[in-house]
């Protein structure tokens, strides 16, 4: 006989760009500016925004068509997240959704917490300037642990903080090494249909539990959730 699936209700974990926060707006104008600053044309933000879950790496292959390892890439990723540290939160918010799903988390004494692979200096101040950073139960950054997501270490440091065991979490995240690290954790694992999911994604083959469209439907994933 199958074993069954453990209840999955005692944390949520979220990525936090494309996940929890729309933080493209920012760092789309954040690259603009520094293309400006190379004579280069702005690019719209439909063309950047399926780029910005990959951080800096994903703004300059989509602003200068730059790799890890080309000459030119480290000194423009440092001026790019100096451009995006100095206006962090202008047009930055939680999805819609994002604020009524944290709340009833809230009331249902399920805490949650953000794991991301945005650095430290720029995660901290983000979640406070959108009014999040005190409620989040845990907050790991992609410098909190010596390995990033995909691995599954900065979850596993996430459940440590909470005091739980990673098979009752779920984490969401809209890219597959989010799936990836959640998965490798033991976790359950939901993609974030309403993020930054590009043309040649496939969700479908990532492997997780579930997708959801809207961030209120992760409540159906809950045991105990009416329905």
């Amino acid at each position: 006989m199958p074993t069954p699936e453990p209840a999955r209700d005692a944390a949520v974990l979220f990525d936090l760009d494309g996940t929890f926060a729309d933080t493209a707006p920012d760092m789309a104008a954040a690259l603009n500016r520094l293309r400006a600053a190379h004579d280069r044309a702005p690019l719209p933000l439909a063309e950047i925004r399926p780029f910005v879950s990959h951080g800096g790496r994903g703004m300059l292959e989509v602003g200068f068509g730059l790799r890890p390892g080309d000459s030119d890439y480290e000194p423009l990723r440092r001026a790019f997240l100096d451009c995006y540290a100095k206006a962090l939160v202008r047009d930055t918010a939680p999805f819609p959704g994002m604020a009524e799903l944290v709340t009833t988390l809230e009331a249902r004494a399920i805490p949650w917490g953000i794991v991301t692979n945005k650095p430290g200096y720029l995660t901290r101040p983000l979640l406070e300037r959108i009014g999040y950073a005190e409620r989040a139960a845990c907050v790991v950054c992609g410098d909190t642990t010596p390995t990033p997501k995909p691995h599954p270490r900065p979850l596993f440091h996430a459940c440590e903080l909470l005091g739980v065991a990673p098979e009752r979490c779920w984490y969401l995240g809209d890219a597959e090494r989010d799936i990836q690290a959640g998965r490798a954790a033991g976790m359950g694992t939901l993609v974030a249909l309403f993020g930054y999911l590009g043309a040649h994604d496939n969700p479908d083959g990532w492997g997780a539990h579930g997708a959801i469209d809207h961030p209120l439907a992760l409540l159906d994933w809950l045991p105990g959730t009416p329905t």
